[in-house]
């Protein structure tokens, strides 16, 4: 099965609100996508394909500078929110069994004053991912609007659970992905760019430059993603699988290495959305399929997974 394309201008960011039909159709629409696949293109969201590239070029000239100009801004330098800043390649292994991943990446998780970011030759990225990361969050605010709205719950129920993205109580990250160029012959045995993973928050918001990405479907396959240009691909996370006892699916995804001879670099721009910390993940069908969980809990716990326990 292929992933569902859906146009969501009518709740673009460009308009102020949605009428109750094309509410109900866009929530029939994703209700479907999510259900049966865990992810969906979304069309005319009304985030253009240059401000993309604009987070993209910043991002790609901070990666390209030497690893001591990068050093300074690593992941958990920053007292106030061990997840923000540079992860260097091969640090997270996403599928634990697997070497590290050939990848690196920024995460931008903090807007406090006091953290310091890249600067001199990168000159406005923190503007440009600050702006870019408020950008995502509106969209993603829809998004899980709508999903209430398929599930005929509170349309607030997930929203008043993501009151505080954008400060240090949630765990909502813009990450700037870039995988460099690879020879196959080099790698280590079963190394990919990306091991097989799934998100671990509510929804991901997922922006590419080009193809890679492949996404597990139900048969136990893997298919390519395709590149549809100006579309956001977002999928479901496993906090919001729990908190919909299985109703929507969060699904495996991984970025595998390229052809042999292949040496074209890739980035991707990830918007991973978490609910605030001390929001707590029940089951809203009333059911106990899942225990109880506090989101910054679960997502300490993830992080231990992925970058190692130390």
């Amino acid at each position: 099965m292929s992933i569902p394309v859906v146009d969501f201008g009518a709740y673009s960011l460009d308009e102020k609100d949605v009428t109750d039909e094309q509410m109900r159709n866009l929530s029939k629409e994703l209700k479907t996508a999510f259900t049966e696949v865990g992810f969906v293109f979304l069309t005319n969201t009304g985030i253009s394909p240059e401000e993309v590239d604009r987070v993209m070029d910043i991002s790609k000239k901070f990666f390209l500078q030497p690893d001591e100009l990068k050093q300074p801004f690593s992941r958990k330098t920053f007292a106030n929110n061990p997840n923000h800043g540079w992860v260097s390649v091969e640090t997270e292994r996403l599928n634990p069994r697997r070497p590290g991943d050939l990848k690196e990446s920024f995460n931008a998780a903090s807007f406090h004053p006091d953290i310091k970011w890249p600067s001199g030759a990168v000159s406005g990225f923190q503007e440009i991912q600050t702006s870019f990361f408020l950008r995502c969050k509106e969209l993603s605010l829809r998004v899980l609007r709508v999903l209430a709205h398929s599930l005929d719950l509170d349309p607030d129920l997930f929203l008043s659970a993501h009151r505080l993205i954008g400060t240090d109580e949630n765990g909502t990250t813009l990450r700037s992905l870039y995988y460099p160029p690879v020879d196959s012959k080099k790698a280590k045995e079963g190394q990919l760019r990306c091991g097989e993973h799934s998100d671990y928050g509510s929804i991901t918001l997922l922006f590419q430059s080009s193809e890679g990405l492949q996404v597990r479907q139900r048969s136990g396959e893997f298919i390519c993603a395709p590149i549809i240009p100006g579309a956001v691909l977002i999928n479901i996370a496993d906090l919001m699988q729990r908190w919909t006892s299985d109703q929507f699916v969060s699904v495996l995804h991984r970025v595998l290495l390229p052809p042999a001879g292949d040496s074209h670099t890739r980035q991707s721009l990830a918007f991973f959305v978490q609910p605030d910390d001390e929001a707590l993940i029940t089951c809203c069908d009333g059911s106990n399929k899942y225990p109880p969980v506090t989101a910054g809990a679960y997502l300490i716990e993830r992080f231990n997974d992925s970058y190692g326990r130390k």
